[in-house]
């Protein structure tokens, strides 16, 4: 006999009574076709030499479980007065073969540029083993398939997945996302396509695949802004920074112009202090740490107090390193100084410090500034052998008018003032 799963199918006993008392019997179905197997009616009484025949009902589920084959059917026929007479009559039913796959795509949607990957688990529905292999179908030829494995091998009830590898053949560079939807269907391989269309049960699994551009959609506009603004730098800003730089340097090295001495420049009156150098009259520090202070004192008639006179340290410093720049007040003289500017011309950092003689007149933070000036009513007396010390410290050379960053930091200082006699009581 054969049954088909989900379907129904049914047989005959016929049962008699050969004792000579009337006799009960149970009927019961043993062996693996029990669990959908009944038998109706399951209990008849007889008297001696009559029968009944009774119907067995096979209704075998559409699942896994129920194996494709021969399976053996066995009913009990137990009389109630003699147990011991009971009878086991058996026959074979053959549960035909039935192919159906679960299947699904993990995620149904991936994001990238080139290649985007997804998972499909399949799982055998059918009552018999299958050999599944994946197949992809899009609408055109932008997009690559791949399965790692090719094929899975599934006994009923068993599941497994296979990675699948989606790629495209060119990148979108610009633009707006592009959206490629396909389909992915798993069949048995142990089917023939006939078979299969007519039996089996094929999933369709629909994904799609969204390629993203390489560069965003605002890319360009932000590009086209940034270039406008470089070019309106050195169009507009640039010439008109380096213009004003250049004569803020020039004005600030440029010495003022005073009228000569009238009995001639005392001695040391008229040069700067270098540290290292040799030339400042006096005191003047002679480290020999790299390139240093230097500049020119000019004097000229102040009035009845003594004359009016100015100077100039001229001071370079290496990066990392700290320089001193000296003017030394020349011998039985004193040094009213009313006016100080200082010049950082080419925007260097790090750290400037002045003093009159022991008296720490100010410290500058070399970024802070261009040109500085300071100026007093009473003027500050430096007396002589005492020193006008500025001391730079370089933390990063800046950028010149010539546009290319400088290799030494490079300040100046002009201090002006009074230089008169030493009164001796």
């Amino acid at each position: 006999m054969t049954v088909t799963p989900g379907g129904t199918a049914s047989t005959s006993l016929t049962v008699r009574n050969d004792s000579d008392i009337v006799e009960a019997y149970s009927l019961h179905v043993v062996g693996d076709c029990a669990a959908w197997t009944t038998v109706e009616p399951d209990r008849v009484s007889l008297y001696p030499g009559s029968h009944e025949t009774v119907t067995v009902r096979l209704a075998p589920p559409r699942s896994p479980e129920v194996r494709a084959g021969d399976v053996p059917l066995a009913i009990r026929v137990l009389p109630a007065e003699h147990p011991e007479s009971v009878r086991v009559p058996e026959t074979t039913v053959h549960v035909e073969e039935f192919r159906e796959l679960r299947a699904e795509v993990l995620p149904r949607r991936r994001r990238g540029w080139l290649r985007g990957r997804y998972r499909v688990a399949v799982r055998n529905e059918g009552n018999t083993s299958a050999r599944i292999a994946c197949a992809p179908e899009q609408a055109g030829e932008e997009l690559r398939f791949g399965f790692a494995p090719a094929e899975l091998s599934l006994e009923p009830g068993e599941s497994a997945e296979t990675r699948l590898r989606v790629r495209t053949g060119r990148p979108v560079w610009f633009g707006k996302p592009m959206v490629w939807p396909f389909t992915v269907r798993p069949g048995d391989l142990g089917v023939a396509e006939e078979a299969a269309h007519e039996g089996a049960v094929q999933p369709r699994l629909e994904a799609e695949f969204v390629q993203l551009p390489v560069f965003p959609r605002w890319l360009p506009v932000v590009l086209a802004a940034l270039i406008a603004l470089v070019l309106a730098w050195f169009a507009l800003v640039r010439p008109a920074v380096r213009s004003t730089a250049r004569e803020a340097a020039d004005a600030a090295v440029r010495p003022r112009p005073t009228p000569a001495l009238q009995n001639g420049p005392s001695p040391g009156a008229g040069s700067v202090g270098a540290a290292g150098s040799g030339q400042a009259g006096g005191g003047a520090d002679r480290s020999t740490k790299g390139p240093s202070g230097g500049g020119e004192a000019g004097s000229g008639t102040g009035g009845a107090g003594g004359q009016q006179s100015s100077a100039t340290i001229d001071l370079e410093t290496s990066r990392g390193q700290t320089e001193t720049g000296l003017y030394v007040v020349p011998q039985g003289k004193v040094f009213g100084v009313t006016d100080i500017v200082v010049a950082n011309f080419q925007g260097d950092e790090g750290l400037m410090t002045i003093t009159f003689g022991d008296r720490k007149i100010t410290t500058i933070a070399l970024e802070t500034f261009r040109n500085q000036d300071y100026h007093w009513v009473t003027p500050i007396k430096i007396p002589e052998s005492a020193a006008v010390t500025v001391k730079v410290t370089c933390a990063k050379p800046g950028t010149p008018a010539t546009g290319r960053q400088a290799q030494q930091c490079h300040e100046v200082l002009n201090v002006s003032g009074v230089v008169s006699d030493v009164t001796h009581p």
